[in-house]
């Protein structure tokens, strides 16, 4: 259920991200932003570790700062997969949408998954 709920928001993201940076970012609709939040969660499952162990050196050197270059290109890998429904224009934008969708998913997952609340 937490995976569904995870892939539903970061198809959300991709919508409201896309109307922010519509010059440089497109999503035809909400079905791309389902299917493109899907084929991410799969890549981030497939592909992100494989990646993250190729480029361990480098990621220590720029302490961790790696990371986030490599979830620029899982989108980027994302992107080539879905096709024309779901378009980002190069590795700097892909870095930056990671990023911001990085920092909303830690919030939101926060406040829905909070398993601490007091009662």
């Amino acid at each position: 259920m937490r995976w569904i709920i995870g892939i539903l928001i970061n198809a959300v993201l991709f919508i409201a991200l896309a109307g922010y940076f519509e010059d440089s970012f497109y999503i035809e609709g909400i079905g791309a932003a389902i299917g493109a939040s899907f084929v991410l969660a799969i890549l981030n499952v497939l592909v992100k570790p494989i990646l993250i162990i190729l480029t361990l050196p480098i990621t220590v050197f720029t302490l961790g700062l790696f990371l986030f270059v490599i979830n620029g290109v899982t989108l980027l890998l994302t992107d080539a997969i879905i096709g024309e429904s779901f378009e980002i224009s190069g590795l700097g934008m892909a870095i930056l949408i990671s990023a911001i969708m990085s920092v909303v998913n830690l919030v939101i997952q926060n406040v829905v998954f909070d398993t601490k609340k007091e009662k």
